[in-house]
């Protein structure tokens, strides 16, 4: 499984960081969010669909491969 996540649409809310702390961040700059990395292993991998279903930019999207 692969994480995106889009800064042109992010509006900084770190709902993704909340659910996932080990593959998103937030930009100290802007608040946007960072990824960390973007392969998910198998032990995030429910973290991330949290952070995706909360997201409310829909900025961050889980790949499945």
């Amino acid at each position: 499984m692969r994480v995106t996540a889009n800064t042109d649409v992010c509006v900084g809310a770190g709902q993704c960081v909340h659910a996932a702390p080990t593959v998103f961040d937030q930009s100290d700059d802007d608040g946007l969010v960072v990824l960390l990395r973007t392969d998910v292993t198998h032990a995030d991998a429910e973290a991330v669909r949290t952070a995706v279903e909360r997201c409310p930019s829909g900025a961050v999207e889980l790949l499945e491969r």
